[in-house]
Order: C-alpha cells, then sequence, then structure tokens
C-alpha cells in the first residue's frame, strides 16, 4: 500500500481549469475570457516589442555569465522596480529606508511578505493577526496568507453588486471596526477581480477617516497593473505613493507579468517601506533567511530584461509606449462591449463596463447567465461573471455581446 494513499485529490486551479475546458472544445467560434493574459487583437500574445530589444542586447554581452544572483535578487533591479513604484523622487527612497526583495512573480512578492509578516508582524510571531483581504478578491490572496500560517483571513466590503460598483461606505465600515494592528490587503490600482478603484479622493478618505495611525494598522498593497490600467505608471502609481508621503511603513508587491508580458518569466519585487534605515536592514536579514529557505536565489533574466529596460531612458521611453499601446487596446475593447450591449438593448446597466478599468471587467452575470455563456455559447468566463478584456477581439466582440444578451433575456 502507499504511503500516499491517503492523501485527499485536490480540486484544480479554476481559472487553469477553464482554460483546459477551452482548449478541449471544438466548437470553431469558442473565446476564451478567463486567464488574465494579454492578447492582440488578432487573439495572439504578444511579446513587446522593447522586450525584444532588450533580449538581443542580453545575448550579445559577452560579460554576462550564469553565476547565482545575490539571495535578495539582481540589485539594479530592485532599486528600478521600486522607483516605479515609488517615485524616483519619493523622499522614503532618499531617506535610505526603502529596500526591496526579487521574487518569483507578483506572487512570491505576495508569499514573501506573508511568510515574514507571520513570524515577525508587530514583535513577534503572530499568526492571529487579521489579514483583510477585499469581498472579491483574486483568490490566491486568501491562500497566501493562510498557507503562511495566519489563521484569521477576514473580507472586507469592497463590491456593490446591486449598484456594480465600489461599495465605499462599508469600506469605511470595515476599516472603523477591525482590531487594532489589523493588516489591509490593497489592490494598488485595477481592482482584480471587478476593476473598480477608489477615486483619489477616497483613498485620502480611507486614510483619514479609518485613523490608520491611530489603529495600527499595516498595509500591504498588491500592484499587479501599474502602467497597464489607465496606461500611466504615476496615476497607477497614486494610491501607493499616497500612502508613502503620509508616514506609513508598508509592503508594495510587484509583478512584471502584464506591464513586460513576462507572465513566464516569474519577475517580482516586494517592495518594503520601513520608519527608518536600521528598521529596514533588520527587516532585510531576514528576509535573506526566509529566501534562502524558499528559493536560494532568484533567476536572473526576466529581472535583467527589466532592469536594463528601466535604466535606459530610451528604452524605458519606448517601453512606457508599449504599455500605452495594451492599456489602450482595452480600453477601446470596453467602449465597443458597451455600445454593442446597449444597442443590443440588454437589460440592465452597462455603464461600469468603462467605469471599471484594466484587464479585467466584472460583468454582473450570475452564476446560471455564466454557465449559459460557456455551456450554450461555448463563451469562457470565471464563475463570477469576470471577464478578461482583453480576449476580447474586433473578430468576437458581436459574438460575444450576442451572448451576453442571450444570457441575460434567457436565464434569471
Amino acid at each position: 500500500m502507499s504511503v500516499f494513499c491517503e492523501v485527499p485529490q485536490a480540486a484544480p486551479v479554476a481559472v487553469f481549469k477553464l482554460s483546459q475546458d477551452f482548449n478541449n472544445d471544438q466548437f470553431p467560434n469558442k473565446v476564451n475570457l478567463g486567464v488574465g493574459a494579454y492578447r492582440t487583437d488578432e487573439g495572439q500574445p504578444w511579446v513587446l516589442p522593447v522586450v525584444k530589444k532588450v533580449e538581443k542586447i542580453i545575448v550579445q554581452d559577452g560579460s554576462l555569465n550564469h553565476e547565482y544572483l545575490p539571495i535578495l535578487g539582481l540589485p539594479d533591479f530592485r532599486s528600478s522596480a521600486s522607483k516605479i513604484a515609488l517615485g524616483e523622487d519619493s523622499p522614503a527612497i532618499q531617506e535610505n529606508r526603502v529596500g526591496a526583495v526579487q521574487c518569483l512573480g507578483g506572487t512570491g512578492a505576495l508569499k514573501m511578505g506573508a511568510e515574514f509578516l507571520s513570524r515577525f508582524y508587530n514583535g513577534n510571531k503572530n499568526t492571529k493577526t487579521p489579514i483583510y483581504v477585499s469581498a472579491p478578491t483574486w483568490e490566491n490572496h486568501n491562500a497566501v496568507f493562510a498557507n503562511a500560517g495566519f489563521e484569521d483571513v477576514r473580507p472586507y466590503k469592497y463590491w456593490d453588486a446591486e449598484n456594480r460598483g465600489l461599495d465605499f461606505a462599508g469600506f469605511l465600515e470595515d476599516l472603523e471596526s477591525c482590531p487594532e494592528h489589523s493588516v489591509f490587503v490593497l489592490h494598488a490600482c485595477a481592482h482584480n477581480p471587478t476593476g473598480t478603484d477608489p477615486t483619489q479622493e477616497q483613498w485620502m478618505q480611507i486614510f483619514k477617516q479609518s485613523h490608520c495611525f491611530r489603529r495600527k494598522l499595516f498595509v500591504f498593497f498588491d500592484s499587479a497593473y501599474q502602467g497597464f490600467a489607465s496606461g500611466c505608471l504615476d496615476k497607477d502609481a497614486w494610491a501607493v505613493r499616497y500612502f508613502v508621503s503620509v508616514g506609513f511603513e508598508m509592503f508594495c508587491a510587484q509583478s512584471f507579468s502584464k506591464n513586460f508580458g513576462l507572465y513566464n518569466e516569474r519577475v517580482g519585487n516586494l517592495t518594503i517601506v520601513a520608519r527608518d534605515a536600521d528598521n529596514l536592514k533588520r527587516v532585510l536579514s531576514q528576509m535573506e533567511k526566509i529566501v534562502r529557505t524558499t528559493w536560494s536565489n532568484p533567476p536572473s533574466q526576466g529581472a535583467r530584461i527589466v532592469s536594463i529596460t528601466l535604466n535606459s531612458p530610451e528604452l524605458f521611453t519606448e517601453w512606457k509606449d508599449n504599455v500605452k499601446t495594451m492599456a489602450g487596446r482595452v480600453l477601446m475593447m470596453r467602449a465597443q462591449l458597451k455600445a454593442k450591449l446597449q444597442g443590443l438593448g440588454t437589460p440592465g446597466t452597462w455603464e461600469h463596463i468603462t467605469e471599471q478599468i484594466g484587464m479585467f471587467s466584472f460583468t454582473g452575470l450570475n452564476s446560471k447567465q455564466v454557465e449559459y455563456m460557456v455551456k450554450e455559447r461555448h463563451v469562457y468566463l470565471m464563475a463570477s461573471g469576470r471577464i478578461n478584456m482583453c480576449g476580447l477581439t474586433s473578430s468576437n466582440i458581436n459574438y460575444v455581446a450576442e451572448s451576453i444578451h442571450e444570457a441575460v433575456t434567457r436565464v434569471q
């Protein structure tokens, strides 16, 4: 008898199971609106032109080798990644109280932050600290913190299903009523899965009305879509920079999967903003220990691509143009989908399609309507009704709009 005979079968990861079902579907007009990856108007993955250019630079650089990187990662990558999150002129950077850890994607950055907090937050190991994640949120948020040992992962109010927008009053209510020292995981921009962000004024009110300093809350930003949401790096980083400007110690998990198209390179960064240089030094020393027992040393290729791009004025400008191209296509698809649904006379309001931002849209379709879309129309989307706007193209948008119209009018 196998020593593994009592291992239970785990449920498949929903988004990847959706893609598998899509791949197995033989229907000629099938559409995949599930997995969060950018696609061109031809429905193909896009290698950014600037990435192709930098890859050639790396190949032709005879000085490079395959020696281990430092445990915390490529120094130029870490510093430049933190600069685009906080701003090059950030007082926190100038005061030498910002550090970073190169991680395996944004997930790895969240994992490093969660593991550190479970060991050292608020003075000692404190896995009973409440971790607040938005309702709804990216499914991995709950799992990452739970697997790091936190026993109390709670939702905070975020999505108003009836009005298809932000439940701002509920958000503030949970900030006011949470226990002191709670950790709040906040989406820096392009909230996943709803695509609904607070305004700059609301972000300021979140800080002021929640008395974050008085309640001693800790903010952990997840920044997976900087530049990809609005096309502007600075606009998409506004919330992160605001919280730093008012004096927060904080973590910010960064991903370069979307805005560089480096999905399989797993390029991430954990930016740490500490009270002072001494605190930062001690935090990074413990981060080294955690990395050493997790992946020991990070890979170099993706980090070099990002680092070379961010540290060359010419390449940096070209990258920002590439990001604007991606963001612009998403905005165009939003406008077209809303217009087509309104043109079909689809019941309900569809203003939220263009009010939301970033890769995803929370359509408002219920589970039965989603099931109809998948089974009857071969349009694959998450059970929550979330769709990847990048999956829409000029050749399939009419079919998708007609499918949504049919689902809404036939299924309650």
